[in-house]
């Protein structure tokens, strides 16, 4: 999923155990934090296999695992609540394209909703009728009415975790808004790209 999604998982999250620990600004802030900052690895695709970002160890639950250890080591319910928050993120992204769930893996991961094996085996072909490689991706991803529904239960569940348990972190909201705003925006500058080179 996208990441504004990762972030209104990160904010669920966060709220739930808010009235158990009731975490100040930067426990929050972290939790939210760890369920979708493995995004911004995409800065390092050209290190990962097929110049996939999410081949990349980052995209693996083998950071999940760490932060569960490290939390158990120190006994740190926030550590604890952010491997929960990573490992979720990292899940949810199988289902989608797939991910190096293990940190072992040479194909993507997962049960991948949204392209098939035929697809994935021929993906070079594929992009290449494209303008921009990344068009495939955010056309296909808009375009399925699962995740549409996806992202409108995870923005009401978002609403409805912080304002019930966490109101006084509402600022947070105004973030999955512009990344939200930030995939969106692309999406449709793609599609007007694209839209032109097949004409």
């Amino acid at each position: 999923m996208h990441i504004n999604s990762h972030c209104a998982v990160g904010i669920i999250i966060a709220s739930i155990f808010h009235p158990i620990f009731n975490f100040d600004l930067f426990q929050f802030t972290a939790i939210v934090f760890a369920a979708f900052f493995m995004d911004f690895d995409v800065f390092l695709s050209k290190f990962a296999k097929d110049n996939n970002h999410r081949m990349l160890i980052t995209h693996s639950i083998i950071p999940s695992i760490g932060l569960l250890i490290l939390g158990l080591i120190i006994l740190s319910p926030v550590i604890l609540i952010c491997s929960l928050a990573y490992f979720i993120h990292v899940f949810v992204d199988c289902i989608d394209w797939g991910t190096n769930f293990l940190g072992i893996h040479q194909k993507p991961f997962g049960p991948k909703f949204l392209i098939t094996k035929e697809e994935l085996d021929n993906l070079d072909e594929i992009l290449s009728k494209y303008k921009i490689k990344k068009s495939f991706f955010d056309i296909r991803y808009y375009s399925k009415v699962g995740v549409l529904i996806a992202e409108g239960l995870l923005f009401g569940a978002m609403l409805t975790s912080i304002i019930l348990f966490a109101m006084e972190f509402s600022l947070f909201i105004i973030l999955y808004l512009l990344f939200l705003a930030f995939h969106i925006s692309g999406y449709l500058h793609l599609k007007k790209i694209e839209a032109n080179h097949q004409s």
